[in-house]
């Protein structure tokens, strides 16, 4: 198949487009290669996609959030279907920016939407995020929960994608699946992730900040269980048979949880880090911080039933092949 990857140049885009590579696809990679974070790490994963995929993968370096640019962009480029994980991330930085987050997650979704509609693809895959639940309190959360009462702007928006999502499967019947992602971690993840700054921090022995007085629990799901559900829900459109889908639907939309089905002690993730590292932190335990929450948990049935999707890494396992990774790209021995 012909592919286009947004978010080329982040964690969950660039390992979704390497798998697809590796699978013997063609893939379009997009990416704005903004600056949120070391801007060097977005080079080196696309540096690494061109170099596995060769005349198989092309780059092109645009803002999806500026139509017309976007629109120029893909012109010379053919594909069947999408996979839209870009996006401005982050539940903290949405506090402070929160225009970042109305033009990439918003009018960027609309525009991948547009993008879809008139290229007629067979099938729109899309990130969505475990922080819709908002305060829920009872675990794990379902796709059936209310999801109507977030507590931070990146959780709107994401919940706004999915509204978006649902109109233009009823109005242009556009097959479109949209996956609640439960804290990914993993090989090439993300700096401004909590397993990044712990290890760093750690290695250079300063101390981290724990919050909630370590008082939190999180559904952390490996990156190459992502992975393998994102390619299962890209070569699965919904049908468009008027059935109700995952999330609700009756039009050809589903939307499920994608995380590991275990929600661990925060404590437990900085005590196999510490192993990992061959040293102990220094904890600064802290308040919670506004838009957070203490806990989640992925209820994967749907996903389960009608995909296959079983996660296999646990953390004991995944954690170290983080350190590991992270002491190889820095170089640390």
């Amino acid at each position: 198949m012909d592919i286009l990857v947004t978010g080329a140049a982040g964690f969950i885009g660039m390992s979704v487009a390497r798998a697809l590579l590796a699978r013997g696809d063609r893939v379009v990679g997009i990416d704005s290669l903004n600056d949120y974070y070391p801007v060097a790490l977005k080079r080196d994963r696309v540096a690494l996609l061109a170099r596995e995929g060769g005349d198989r993968f092309a780059f092109e370096q645009v803002d999806f959030a500026e139509d017309a640019a976007l629109d120029a962009a893909l012109a010379p480029h053919a594909f069947d279907r999408i996979v839209h994980l870009g996006a401005q991330a982050g539940v903290r930085y949405s506090i402070d920016n929160p225009r970042a987050y109305v033009r990439a997650n918003l009018s960027g979704h609309l525009n991948l939407l547009e993008v879809a509609r008139h290229h007629r693809s067979g099938h729109l895959v899309y990130a969505s995020s475990s922080s819709v639940y908002g305060g829920n309190t009872e675990m794990p959360f379902r796709v059936e929960d209310r999801v109507d009462r977030p507590i931070s702007l990146y959780a709107a928006t994401k919940k706004a994608d999915e509204l978006m999502s649902e109109t233009y499967a009823h109005l242009y019947r556009l097959p479109q699946t949209g996956l609640r992602f439960f804290t990914v971690y993993g090989p090439w993840g993300r700096p401004d992730m909590a397993m990044w700054i712990f290890t760093q921090a750690i290695l250079e022995g300063r101390p981290i900040r724990v919050f909630n007085h370590g008082e939190m629990r999180r559904d952390f799901t490996y990156i190459d269980d992502i992975v393998a559900g994102v390619i299962a829900c890209l070569d699965h459109p919904p049908a468009d048979d008027g059935a109700e889908k995952a999330g609700g639907s009756v039009s050809p939309h589903a939307v499920y949880n994608i995380g590991n089905h275990r929600s661990e002690r925060l404590g437990d993730m900085i005590d196999l880090i510490e192993a990992a590292c061959g040293r102990e932190a220094v904890r600064d335990y802290q308040p919670m911080q506004p838009g957070d929450v203490p806990a989640t948990y992925a209820d994967i049935t749907a996903i389960q039933r009608d995909l296959g999707f079983e996660p296999t890494t646990t953390i004991d396992v995944g954690v170290p092949r983080f350190v590991e990774w992270y002491r190889d790209y820095h170089r640390l021995g």
